[in-house]
């Protein structure tokens, strides 16, 4: 049987590395080794990333929320809980985009969620 040599599969993992780093400054582009070491390290950035994006976010729906909640004469976590008393189910994202884009509806939000502590 003829003997296989691993020139192709090299070739086709450093072009798709030397690929994945396009754009990076210096010699991270340019020589394997170092772009190898940076497309790592950048993959460990992105996950990282994904689980601060959610976090972030969640973070500033909260933060929305609670500047509102304060014009209608309520806190944050009495409001939450009075929505949840009231059987009201409307998560921070959405709760947020109300607050946000129409105040009445909120205040309306507000007054329920006072009537059910």
């Amino acid at each position: 049987m003829a003997r296989v040599k691993g020139a192709m599969m090299t070739r086709k993992r450093r072009k798709s590395v030397l690929k994945a780093a396009k754009g990076y400054w210096g010699a991270k582009s340019k020589h394997f080794k170092m772009a190898k070491q940076a497309v790592m390290k950048s993959g460990n950035y992105a996950f990282a990333g994904r689980k601060q994006k959610k976090r972030e976010f969640r973070q500033l729906w909260i933060a929305r929320i609670s500047a509102q909640a304060k014009v209608n004469q309520m806190n944050y976590s009495t409001l939450m809980h009075g929505l949840k008393l009231a059987g009201i189910a409307l998560n921070r994202k959405m709760l947020a985009e109300i607050a946000v884009s129409d105040k009445n509806t909120f205040a309306a939000l507000c007054e329920k969620a006072k009537a059910a502590l």
